[in-house]
């Protein structure tokens, strides 16, 4: 990893934060909390660790947002597209026109897709490959003589983006009040969480009974209505809910018996953070269509797109026009950086080393904090990891004693994280991390050692306010 020389001389944060109050509206934030609040200013990072305007080091346990799979400061990187920006930085992909980059990028994730995906359809983001998604299955099945079937099913609690596609292809209510969501064509079932919805079962039975829901909604709307199901192989933004053992075989099932397109959205599950290049092949979800961004270039420029199979390229190819694009489909040096990353990913064999070896370290010393008084659950699929917070801990998942989510405890636990050196991110009272693919055995032991300091730090702080009897 190359160190990024140290910053010689901090910036003023009140004065940043001041024009960061005045100019910036960010993503889905109360402007007037922050504005009273104060931004924090992030300046550098080098590997999994970033520093703050006021120089004060954090670990990342995210990856920024669950991205910068390589780590930061790798310089390759830069260099990579720096050398593009030199010779073409830009052109676009209209016009019978391309550009090398994207044809090598294209080929590049043909190779470490899948078996059965050989064509790309690029995009900017993860929310505009959701988009495109929408389209595409819908062109499918016009094409395919079926113009009715143009429904979606995805899951409540669900994310796919926030564009409006995006939103309404996801299932979080905070996002459907604002903005008339979600928009026609798109309806949800209930997402597989055993500790919600499992009592009474085992999570084998479960996951066949979870997965039934889509069978049940398939068969109220008609299957000659609808046009695909899109899932997250583990559902990120949702809370990390790991899906139940027998799930994925089951909706792929139900999606062939009633010829169903199936979308494996793997904006966060893909280039590697399960252990895998794709999730899919994990689960063993054979899609017709992967969504994916973030990983692809580590976040280091955003691009993002569409993985098709051979079953929607080959209708989609004999089509004709497909009326659908991007200024930035293929960007020439987005994809120049995509394709040094993917480079990293290979030759440091980041996605065996997860595999076989951090990723079940990690297993072990994340559900180690289940011993703590606050954590009802601990578990972990790959680099991705989530506990739940319970005021009353108990063997069954499904007899343990919550907070009143009014309560807000998983954001006071996510303030003392910060404030002590790690991100960790709070979904409701369920804490979650995403750590860069180049964490080591090492750094595993610093960030759990964090996360505990913070536990107990959250702890006092809820005894205190008596929130805990």
């Amino acid at each position: 990893m190359t160190t990024i020389p140290q910053v010689p001389e901090l910036p003023d944060t009140q004065a940043l934060q001041r024009l960061d109050a005045a100019h910036f509206l960010h993503p889905f934030t109360d402007h007037q909390a922050l504005a009273e609040k104060g931004v924090r200013v992030m300046v550098r990072g080098d590997g999994i660790y970033l520093w703050d305007s006021e120089g004060r080091k954090v670990l990342d346990a995210m990856s920024g947002l669950w991205c910068v799979n390589v780590g930061y400061g790798r310089t390759s990187i830069t260099q990579a597209v720096a050398r593009q920006m030199d010779t073409l930085p830009f052109y676009n992909s209209f016009f019978n026109t391309t550009t090398i980059p994207a044809v090598q990028l294209a080929a590049k994730l043909a190779r470490i897709a899948p078996p059965g995906f050989k064509h790309v359809f690029y995009t900017g983001s993860g929310s505009e490959a959701n988009d495109t998604n929408v389209r595409m299955v819908r062109r499918y099945w016009d094409l395919q003589g079926q113009p009715d079937r143009t429904v979606i099913i995805s899951r409540h609690n669900a994310y796919h983006g926030s564009t409006m596609a995006g939103a309404s292809l996801g299932g979080m209510s905070g996002m459907h009040v604002q903005g008339g969501l979600p928009i026609p064509g798109i309806v949800h079932i209930n997402q597989p969480s055993y500790a919600d919805h499992g009592a009474g079962m085992t999570p084998e039975e479960f996951g066949v009974h979870a997965a039934g829901w889509l069978e049940e909604r398939i068969k109220e709307l008609g299957p000659d209505k609808v046009a695909a199901f899109i899932g997250e192989p583990v559902q990120g933004a949702g809370g990390v809910i790991i899906p139940p053992p027998g799930y994925w075989p089951e909706i792929r099932r139900i999606c062939d018996k009633y010829d169903i397109l199936l979308i494996a959205d793997e904006v966060i599950t893909g280039f590697g953070r399960l252990g895998k290049w794709f999730a899919s092949e994990l689960f063993d979800i054979r899609p017709d269509l992967i969504t994916f961004a973030k990983g692809v270039t580590s976040g280091y420029v955003p691009l993002g797109g569409v993985l098709v199979g051979e079953r929607v390229a080959d209708v989609i190819v004999a089509g004709g026009d497909f009326n659908h694009g991007f200024t930035y489909s293929g960007h020439p040096v987005a994809c120049a950086a995509a394709l040094e990353n993917i480079r990293i990913l290979e030759e440091e064999k980041l996605v065996e080393q997860v595999a076989h070896d951090t990723a079940p370290y990690l297993k072990a010393r994340f559900a180690s904090l289940a011993a703590h008084p606050l954590v009802g659950m601990a578990e972990s699929c790959g680099f991705v990891a989530g506990l739940n917070l319970v005021r009353r801990k108990a063997a069954n998942v499904h007899y343990q004693v919550r907070f009143d989510p009014s309560l807000g405890v998983g954001m006071i636990c996510r303030g003392h994280m910060f404030n002590n050196g790690v991100i960790m991110r709070a979904v409701g009272d369920r804490m979650i991390i995403a750590p860069p693919l180049v964490m080591t055995r090492a750094q595993i032991d610093e960030m759990i050692a964090l996360i505990r300091l913070c536990l107990d730090r959250t702890l006092e702080d809820l005894e205190r306010r008596g929130w805990m009897s």
